[in-house]
């Protein structure tokens, strides 16, 4: 399951996301979405869980979490069009 994460810390590290996904499953991918001119974070991401359950299970508990100060929006990410 692909999960849309938003509001997040421009300093937080992919392998910070990895680990604080990871207590609730297996992460398969982990993506923080840089600007292309400056390669600094845009304050958002995506996250792979190996499964629809652990993904489900990621989302309650992150969602509206604060890490770093800020309030994490964790969502069900739509398909790319």
């Amino acid at each position: 399951m692909r999960l849309y994460v938003g509001n997040l810390p421009y300093r937080i590290t992919e392998g910070e996301m990895k680990d604080l996904f990871g207590q609730y499953g297996e992460v398969v991918d982990v993506r923080i979405i840089l600007d292309r001119e400056t390669r600094r974070s845009r304050g958002f991401g995506f996250v792979e869980m190996s499964n629809e359950e652990e993904g489900v299970k990621a989302m309650e508990n992150l969602n509206d979490h604060e890490v770093m100060g800020r309030n994490l929006k964790v969502n069900k990410a739509k398909p790319r069009e």
